[in-house]
């Protein structure tokens, strides 16, 4: 039991947080944003709705074609992922106690606290162990279909949603090409320490069992 209820703890609040930064971004969209998010606003500016709307339902066609091209990639995480990150950065957006964008260095820093902020989140979600999110488990079933690294198989998925997203009009700039190299190595990091830190919030009711 408590297992479970350390990774869920682990799961959601990563999942906050994770919309938390998103919302950030978004604010200060005229630096750029990460491709996926790129899409997202593309499609609130020509098809209104809101932007996390429009993640849930991108989030849940990836989970769909996942689904069939191999769905072991697919659980009840991947799920959550899909229909929790979109409203929580709307929450936040919506609550309207975020920095609006100043056309100054202020904004840069901004940005770079949300980066921040969804490295960590993407390592305390994914060390709850709960399950991929929806656009990462659609990488993971493409790559393993097409025998091809997983590396490879982000880089080309991505700049297709880049493309498809610029297209649209959706907001490109220079920060838009440095979230991968940003958030990757904090990712790296905060995951390996929230992993070890599930672990030992974990046994520690083990040894107090014994």
């Amino acid at each position: 039991m408590r297992e479970k209820v350390v990774s869920y703890s682990f799961f959601f609040l990563g999942l906050l947080l994770f919309g938390f930064a998103n919302a950030i971004a978004v604010k200060v969209k005229y630096l750029g944003l990460h491709p996926w998010e790129v899409l997202n606003v593309a499609l609130f500016q020509h098809l209104g709705f809101t932007i996390g709307t429009w993640s849930v339902m991108v989030g849940l066609f990836f989970v769909a074609i996942s689904w069939f091209i191999n769905r072991k990639y697919i659980n009840i995480g991947t799920f959550l992922n899909a229909m929790l990150v979109g409203p929580f950065m709307d929450m936040f957006l919506w609550l309207d106690i975020l920095p609006s964008a100043t056309n100054t260095p202020l904004d840069y820093l901004n940005l770079a606290v949300s980066v921040v902020i969804a490295g960590i989140a993407g390592g305390m979600y994914v060390a709850g162990g709960v399950g991929a999110g929806p656009r990462d488990g659609f990488m993971l079933a493409l790559s393993e279909r097409l025998n091809a690294s997983v590396s490879r198989t982000r880089i080309v998925v991505e700049c297709v949603i880049l493309g498809i997203g610029y297209v649209l009009g959706g907001p490109i700039f220079i920060a838009t090409f440095f979230y991968t190299f940003i958030m990757s190595p904090i990712f790296q990091v905060t995951l390996r320490f929230f992993q070890r830190m599930r672990n030992n919030l974990i046994e520690a009711e083990v040894r107090v069992k014994v």
